[in-house]
């Protein structure tokens, strides 16, 4: 961080890459659905890597996922899965591409049963981002618990309660920047 730049979270200050997402998407509260699964796909795609690693694929991501539209995902078969797992701009996992094309099937049961996914995630945080104290971040909450659970129940994979509390914080149901940051309370 030059003396020009703002205060911003430790993590995001390695990388000029992260230090864009943290300033300009994560935290802020996401209220689209489309862009709630497409957050929490990559988010199960990071699951043992690091968070820049997925953001340096997610242009390939989108790609390969045909804008990761949760309805063209579902459509997958096996031969989109020999495909994905031969390209080499995303993460080539068998499980977390299969995992994908299951939760956009999850997801497409959810609006088929007239679920809104938007809401239905907001209301583990009643509406209203959680506030994390500024000094410690955790890495899961009873909300993620509860969630994870749920989205479980509903046929998704890769949506443990670490993973789910990742994507809370990415998309601002939990503000978790740190208290010297200049993000910290931008989205209240």
């Amino acid at each position: 961080m030059t003396l020009s730049e703002p205060p911003r979270c430790r993590w995001a200050q390695s990388d000029p890459l992260l230090a864009r997402y943290h300033d300009d998407e994560w935290g802020v509260p996401e209220h689209d659905g489309r862009a709630l699964w497409e957050k929490l796909m990559l988010d199960g795609f990071q699951a043992g890597l690091a968070w820049i690693t997925i953001l340096r694929k997610r242009d390939a991501f989108r790609a390969g996922f045909a804008q990761l539209d949760p309805e063209a995902v579902a459509r997958f078969g096996g031969k989109d899965v020999t495909r994905l797992l031969g390209d080499a701009g995303i993460v080539r996992s068998r499980a977390k591409i299969e995992a994908t094309i299951g939760n956009a099937r999850a997801y497409l049961a959810m609006q088929a049963a007239g679920e809104d996914f938007a809401a239905f995630v907001w209301g583990f945080v009643g509406g209203a981002p959680i506030v994390g104290d500024g000094h410690k971040a955790l890495t899961r909450s009873p909300e993620s618990e509860a969630l994870s659970a749920a989205l479980k129940k509903r046929g998704f994979k890769f949506v443990g309660p670490v993973i789910v509390y990742a994507w809370m914080q990415a998309c601002g149901l939990v503000d978790d920047h740190e208290a010297s940051c200049f993000r910290r309370h931008a989205a209240a």
